[in-house]
């Protein structure tokens, strides 16, 4: 089993910053990628960004620009660093891992809340 465990997250200002981190733990191989999705109040998940191990990176629309995804492959980690914060960024935000080969499996950690509000 895979377990995830975020950290980061909070209260911040209108254009402030901050960074979220996930660590991966247990049978943790063939990851395809990992990355963020987000669940603004009364909405769908969506995603936020993605990367591959190789480096290779997926942003919504609505955050080029302005979040950064980025993984340490040896740690099973990944990070998302936020600038430039707005209010509709306000979300729980979910990692993810997805790993397999032929079987592919979801992993999701426990959800951290980032409120953007002055």
């Amino acid at each position: 089993q895979v377990q995830l465990v975020e950290s980061g997250g909070g209260l911040v200002q209108p254009g402030g910053s901050l960074r979220l981190s996930c660590a991966a733990s247990g049978r943790v191989i063939d990851i395809n990628f990992m990355g963020y999705y987000r669940q603004p109040p009364g909405k769908e998940r969506e995603l936020v960004a993605t990367i591959t191990p190789g480096g290779i990176t997926n942003y919504a629309d609505s955050v080029k620009g302005r979040f950064t995804v980025a993984r340490d492959n040896p740690k099973n980690t990944v990070y998302l660093q936020m600038n430039s914060l707005k209010a509709e960024d306000t979300a729980v935000y979910y990692c993810n891992f997805r790993l397999g080969v032929y079987s592919i499996r979801d992993y999701w950690g426990q959800g951290t809340q980032v409120t953007v509000s002055s």
